[in-house]
């Protein structure tokens, strides 16, 4: 490398299917100023490579079993924080767009993105830029103009080893809300909120939703309705 050449973006490629993170690295080592330095196959190992090797940027996938995309730029976002996370995923809704923007996510690509997309995003996150196509500024800006919903319950005990956004999940399940509506409501993904379901009904051994709302009101984690 000659005096005054940047050096290429060291990038972490995370996707559950090996065809697609193969391709996508192949496509990544053909353009210029991309090292494509380790590849992931869910968000923990993502998390764990980020950790292990300090890429400038990680390409995230949103759907990965173990821990998805929304979980894993979270967690990389906040130990990591010399790191940013560009979405590449299939998904361009709503639902698979916030949560990610709020996990931390700089950029947010479809797969169908072109190789000079993908370089253009990467150097733009790292220029403290956000690499966002035309399309999903719009949706932003559309999104910013609709009134916030309302906040998450906030809960101050979290009972039999089970952590706060476990908990959250408890109370809204307890409140009625569908998984979707959770979701919303969380600022998180479905396959996230599916996670955290598991997660508690593990740790406290319940079978059901039927049963998740009678514990929650037998903890006193939520009040019945005043006649």
């Amino acid at each position: 490398m000659t005096e005054g050449e940047k050096k290429p973006a060291r990038v972490v490629v995370a996707d559950d299917q090996t065809v697609v993170r193969e391709g996508i690295v192949m496509l990544l080592g053909l353009l210029p100023g991309v090292e494509v330095v380790g590849a992931a196959g869910d968000g923990e190992e993502a998390v764990r490579l980020v950790g292990e090797l300090s890429p400038d940027v990680v390409l995230m996938d949103l759907r990965m079993p173990r821990c998805d995309g929304v979980e894993a730029t979270r967690r990389i976002r906040s130990q990591y924080p010399g790191t940013q996370v560009v979405v590449l995923t299939t998904f361009a809704d709503d639902e698979s767009l916030f949560p990610a923007l709020r996990a931390g996510a700089r950029g947010y690509l479809t797969k169908d993105a072109g190789g000079d997309e993908i370089v253009r995003a990467v150097e733009s996150v790292l220029s403290g830029d956000a690499g966002l196509s035309p399309s999903i500024q719009l949706r932003l800006l559309e999104r910013l103009s609709q009134p916030e919903p309302p906040q998450a319950p906030v809960v101050a005990e979290t009972p039999d080893g089970l952590t706060l956004r476990e908990t959250e999940v408890l109370v809204l399940i307890a409140e009625g809300l569908t998984n979707q509506e959770i979701a919303r409501r969380l600022h998180v993904s479905t396959a996230t909120v599916k996670t955290h379901i598991n997660n508690l009904f593990a740790k406290t051994g319940l079978k059901d939703r039927a049963q998740a709302v009678r514990y929650a009101y037998g903890k006193g984690m939520v009040r019945p309705p005043a006649n």
